[in-house]
């Protein structure tokens, strides 16, 4: 039988820092969630309908194949300047020669980066040949500068193999999502099921979102890594509300006479320290990620870090509030 000062707990409100209820405010909960879906499907739609990019994320050259080259600039004591527009433009005037069977690659799609100050340049430009590479790296000499020997890089993927890359990356989405609901479905019931893959796409949504943001407003693309990041966040997000869903449960059986949405509040308030500190430390190694680890994994950790916080903001704020909706119906 339930505690009658258990009861009267609820009836007087949350005590303590940890003991927000959420079903409380779910209306100012949903509102929060839901400008932040319109802004990441906006940005989406904004993104597929831009003639440079025509979908729905930049996609990088992993997913549309290209040859990428990334030179080291030699900087004693400082780098010299080096105007982007100049580059481009040097390399969107040049003409290529063709290879044996093919016609020959338009640069005008060619996109170039600065990183580290102007130490390093990459180029993203159409599949060349390494006859074609090596004319490009000798029209853009002069305007370089003197390069680190050794430190070239020229990578080149076709586009059949970047269409499987997408294309993988999508099942390989896909049939987490499947695993992920039928494992709840099975554990627990279709209405946790549901609420898991409502968050789940929640998340996902959100991140892409951002990065259709970021592509738009700083032409960051997206990658396989990108890829592995939206199904680390899909795992961590459920992991986070299967938490929730396993203290509710516990609730419902402690705390029968209260509706449901009490059950849920009392639910998150007791793992709301849990998520928190878990959240915590799992941002400190991505933080030092995002400083120490290279331009090759800074995007990365980004999409990491911020799908973390979207994944705790929905097991804590989505998950909970939805659920006594969706049961009562």
């Amino acid at each position: 039988m339930t505690n009658p000062s258990v009861i009267a707990q609820f009836a007087n409100g949350p005590t303590g820092l940890f003991a927000f209820r959420v079903n409380r405010h779910r209306r100012q909960l949903w509102l929060l969630s839901s400008v932040a879906i319109a802004l990441s499907l906006l940005g989406m739609a904004i993104s597929w309908l831009s003639p440079s990019i025509r979908a729905p994320l930049r996609p990088g050259l992993d997913f549309t194949g290209g040859t990428q080259i990334q030179i080291e600039r030699r900087c004693e004591p400082a780098c010299g300047e080096l105007k982007l527009s100049a580059l481009e433009g040097t390399l969107r005037a040049l003409i290529l020669p063709s290879a044996p069977g093919e016609p020959a690659p338009a640069l005008a799609s060619t996109s170039v980066q600065l990183l580290d100050g102007g130490r390093s340049v990459v180029m993203r430009l159409p599949s060349l040949s390494p006859d074609q590479a090596e004319l490009v790296l000798n029209t853009i000499e002069p305007l370089v500068g003197e390069t680190v020997p050794g430190a070239l890089s020229v990578d080149t993927i076709g586009p059949t193999l970047g269409s499987q890359l997408l294309q993988a990356s999508l099942l390989s989405l896909l049939v987490s999502f499947v695993g992920i609901s039928l494992y709840i479905t099975f554990r627990y019931d279709r209405i946790f099921a549901l609420l898991a893959l409502l968050c789940l796409a929640h998340d996902v949504l959100i991140t892409c979102g951002l990065f259709a943001w970021l592509g738009l407003v700083f032409g960051v693309e997206v990658n396989s890594l990108f890829a592995v990041a939206l199904l680390t966040i899909a795992g961590y997000s459920v992991n986070d509300t299967v938490v929730i869903f396993d203290r509710i449960r516990e609730k419902r059986n402690e705390l029968k006479e209260l509706p449901l949405a009490d059950q849920a509040d009392e639910a998150v308030i007791s793992t709301l320290t849990r998520s928190v500190y878990t959240s915590l430390t799992t941002l400190l190694p991505l933080v030092a990620l995002i400083f120490f680890g290279g331009s090759t994994l800074f995007w990365f950790a980004i999409a990491l870090s911020f799908g973390i916080l979207i994944g705790a903001w929905s097991s804590i704020a989505v998950a909970p509030t939805l659920l006594p909706v969706l049961a009562r119906r």
